[in-house]
């Protein structure tokens, strides 16, 4: 790719330290470039599945669907990143051809790029972007050793200059109103959390989670902070009052909350009765005490094997937080596994016992790089009930409604295993293979269930038919795309309309 001499892992041992600074910036020069011929094979791909689309145009499960399914199996990734590499590839080749360039030589980073796409996206002039891209691929360059913000600050101002309709206001923080669980850095079972609020919502969520922290006694064990938390938890379950911790069995705020009805959100967690039976860890609540060198040791209340729990489509908590959940009064159900002789159910709807278990072994979507989690999954027959596939756990897995309909209309094969394993067969012959997301922690879910043999299905009906059972979009993807665009720029334009009569305004004499 790069006729330059950059030094290989195993002889870094005889490189002086002003080498070693060269091979970062060439190795990050070859990555740059990797990346941009990584884009533009995906771009290719984009273009040949989504044009002359017609009526698939209006899937539920279109052909952008379809071809993120793919590159995110090949990629290792998931659909959501998948997309938006298809769109970040699809914007170089088409709309920012100068950066494009650019970013194949190596000379621009992945993250430079990626802000330069996405602070173009309102542009809808191909006169005025044209020259938004020549005159930042002038400047582009330069970026890299600018921090993130300075970034952004330099690609408004030529925006800026060219379409101030098309700048992506900050100040707009209304519009940017979220809340996220992020619950992909969960650490010893808790998860952080952050969002935006109006200021009113914000200050009426603050006065409730202070009342509700202050309604137990002085007794309870846990901080202000961790009261609070617990509040907003006991918010989410549809509950008005929270339950004091202390150890006072005629404490009047240890009844717990008001009952939160047939609205409550359930949680399902999955554990080894072992693990049940767990002592709760007293320094989960109240002020925390840093170990000190020479200090007495710590009782090991929590056996060295008690193995952790998990929520089911959720992350990991450790075995002592879960005996806090038991000690608060969760119900406790056993799982029944089926045994290596179990016999189909005669229904096409499986039963809960065995609906339970299906969720309980595959926790997730079983398709490739996809981790929506199992309440928000169909139990899918891999061989289709009507083809003479049976209800049984080796028949049976979860799968969401987009890979459900992907599965169903997009030329994908699998074949499944007693042991709940998947292999996968893409429309182009790649093979990936999936692994329930129990295997780890509760490898006994994943035995050979038995049951008739299915792992040759029959051929995939291919019936026109079958339209007739895809979702229709009320618009086509460009179509939401572009109103998107059109209601940004709206509102931009409405955010500053006094700024050109603004800045033409005389000084004050």
């Amino acid at each position: 790719m790069f006729d330059i001499d950059l030094p290989e892992p195993d002889d870094l041992s005889g490189v002086d330290e002003r080498a070693l600074i060269a091979a970062v910036a060439g190795w990050s020069r070859i990555e740059a470039a990797a990346a941009a011929r990584r884009l533009a094979v995906i771009a290719e791909l984009v273009d040949r599945r989504t044009s002359g689309e017609g009526a698939r145009s209006r899937w539920a499960c279109d052909g952008w669907d379809a071809t993120a399914a793919e590159v995110a199996a090949a990629a290792g990734s998931t659909r959501g990143r998948a997309s938006n590499q298809m769109y970040v590839a699809t914007a170089l080749r088409h709309r920012l051809p100068r950066i494009a360039r650019l970013f194949a030589d190596g000379t621009l980073s992945a993250a430079v790029v990626g802000a330069i796409v996405w602070h173009t996206t309102l542009i809808e002039d191909l006169g005025v972007l044209a020259r938004v891209d020549a005159a930042l691929a002038g400047e582009a360059r330069y970026y890299g050793q600018l921090s993130a913000a300075k970034t952004i600050a330099a690609i408004h101002a030529i925006i800026e200059a060219h379409d101030w309709a098309a700048v992506r206001r900050s100040q707009a923080a209304a519009r940017s109103r979220d809340l996220v669980v992020d619950t992909n850095n969960t650490e010893s079972g808790t998860t952080p959390l952050w969002g935006r609020l109006y200021a009113h919502d914000a200050a009426v969520l603050d006065r409730r989670l202070a009342a509700m922290a202050h309604s137990v006694c002085d007794d309870d064990p846990r901080t202000v902070g961790q009261r609070r938390a617990d509040a907003l938890a006991a918010l989410a379950a549809g509950a008005d009052g929270l339950t004091c911790t202390c150890d006072n069995p005629l404490c009047p705020t240890r009844t717990g909350p008001q009952d939160a009805g047939t609205g409550a959100a359930l949680v399902y967690v999955l554990a080894d009765a072992d693990s049940i039976d767990s002592p709760a860890d007293p320094l989960n609540n109240g002020e925390f005490r840093q170990c000190r060198p020479g200090g007495p040791d710590r009782p090991a209340d929590e056996p060295a094997n008690a193995k952790p729990a998990q929520i089911v489509g959720g992350p990991i908590i450790p075995a002592s937080v879960l005996a806090e959940l038991v000690h608060g009064g969760a119900t406790v159900r056993p799982l029944q596994i089926p045994g290596p002789d179990s016999q189909p159910e005669p229904h096409y709807r499986p039963s809960a016992k065995l609906a339970d278990f299906i969720r309980c072994r595959d926790l997730t979507c079983r398709f490739p790089g996809c981790d929506q989690p199992a309440q928000r999954c169909d139990i899918d027959h891999a061989i289709a009930w009507a083809d003479g596939g049976p209800t049984h756990p080796c028949n049976l897995r979860l799968l969401c409604r987009k890979h459900h309909l992907l599965k169903t209309f997009w030329g994908w094969h699998d074949r499944q295993l007693p042991n709940g394993t998947i292999v996968w067969t893409s429309p182009t012959g790649h093979t990936y293979t999936t692994h329930p997301g129990s295997r780890v922690l509760f490898p006994a879910l994943c035995q050979p269930t038995g049951g008739p043999r299915t792992a040759v299905p029959p051929p995939q009906r291919t019936t026109d038919c079958r339209t007739l059972m895809m979702p229709i979009r009320r618009r086509t993807r460009a179509q939401d795309r572009q109103a998107a665009i059109k209601a940004e720029r709206a509102l931009n334009r409405a955010d500053t309309d006094e700024v050109p009569a603004e800045r033409n305004r005389p000084p004050p004499s």
